[in-house]
């Protein structure tokens, strides 16, 4: 551990910046989770399930948690996801 004050404050900040953005990527997974777990039961609430996913997965873009391709590809695969689980009916 340093003993400059200076980075002795640094480290405590970096270690609460870990801990929210670490929280903040598990709901994250949680909530694409959710999106294939619902189309998967069929369930109607997959659309509700999807938009909150876009909106976690654009808050995490726009804190510079992951790279913006990442949030495209997700994106994607979800949306084709539900569109294929509700299209055949």
């Amino acid at each position: 551990m340093a003993n400059i004050k200076q980075q002795v404050k640094r480290n405590l900040q970096n270690e609460k910046k870990r801990l929210r953005n670490a929280s903040f990527k598990s709901s994250l997974r949680t909530a694409m989770k959710n999106v294939t777990v619902l189309c998967a039961k069929n369930d109607p609430k997959a659309n509700e399930a999807l938009s909150f996913a876009f909106k976690k997965l654009d808050k995490a873009q726009a804190k510079g948690l992951v790279h913006k391709n990442y949030v495209a590809r997700h994106k994607s695969t979800l949306a084709t996801l539900v569109n294929t689980t509700f299209a055949q009916k």
